[in-house]
């Protein structure tokens, strides 16, 4: 059964006339009679009574011809769905975001949302590790992480931007006024940290075993407005990208070293359908 068929069985039924009808479908009579015919023979059960050149409804075509109404009136609907889809009148994208870029990302989220805001966004923050799984299992349109280019053939990667790894300190500590600062002076402070499964931490702990150094890890948090609020107690200090850094009591120093520098990227999956809606994110983060 074909959509194209049951438009010319609505037209025929409308105009009671084979004739009239091809006419008004710019098709041919015996285009139209022979549709129909395999529409009647699909369904075994006529759908008209031919009476020489009349024809008359039977009464399984004035049932059917209200559910053959339905279905031209859903794929319409359908088709005018899809358009709007394309013309980001409506659609759902799902993103995962590591906690430290919630700050730019926010910037974008808003400039987004209010642009298209019939586009419904859910966000999910999270650790990498759990991010690139739920990316894994189709749960995401695509997620922004610390995450570095690997050999995974399923996943696309697009750079976003660098950001520079910073000690987080108190306004009023000591320590505010350096313009940088070396991860050996960092080790031998007091740090409250990322819990244990962020990017960040792991990051850390990587640099710091390189160095042989053994950092005063006092508290691991997974939270970071937290983090920011033992921070400015002046006690202790935490380790952060600079992207993450916006509260007014801290200040952020970079930490000397080439290997400072980390990539946020785009990744996503390779093979999936990319929605209009996450291309044009995409084009507002990389702006941003």
């Amino acid at each position: 059964m074909e959509l194209r068929q049951l438009n010319y069985f609505l037209k025929a039924k409308e105009l009671l006339n084979f004739t009239e009808a091809a006419k008004a479908l710019n098709i041919s009579q015996s285009t139209l009679s022979q549709q129909i015919k395999q529409l009647e023979d699909e369904l075994n059960v006529p759908l008209f009574d031919r009476i020489g050149k009349r024809i008359k409804l039977t009464e399984a075509g004035n049932l059917f011809s209200e559910y053959a109404l339905q279905s031209i009136n859903k794929a319409n609907e359908g088709l005018l769905l899809l358009q709007d889809l394309k013309n980001l009148n409506t659609g759902k994208i799902t993103i995962g975001v590591i906690y430290s870029m919630r700050i730019l990302f926010a910037k974008t989220l808003i400039q987004f949302a209010s642009e298209y805001p019939n586009i419904k966004i859910q966000v999910v923050f999270g650790t990498t590790k759990d991010l690139l799984e739920k990316l894994n299992s189709h749960h995401f349109d695509f997620v922004l992480t610390f995450h570095e280019k690997s050999d995974e053939a399923h996943l696309k990667y697009q750079t976003l931007l660098k950001s520079t790894m910073v000690l987080v300190t108190a306004k009023k500590s000591s320590l505010a006024h350096k313009t940088t600062i070396s991860l050996n002076e960092v080790a031998e402070l007091p740090l409250a940290l990322p819990f244990s499964g962020y990017s960040t931490i792991q990051f850390f702990e990587e640099s710091f075993s390189q160095k042989n150094l053994a950092p005063n890890i006092c508290m691991e948090i997974n939270d970071i407005p937290t983090l920011f609020e033992i921070v400015k107690t002046g006690n202790w200090h935490t380790i952060l990208s600079d992207t993450s850094v916006n509260d007014p009591d801290v200040v952020g120093i970079p930490i000397d070293g080439k290997n400072m520098r980390r990539t946020i990227m785009i990744v996503s999956l390779r093979d999936a359908y990319e929605k209009k809606a996450v291309k044009k994110l995409y084009e507002m983060l990389t702006k941003t």
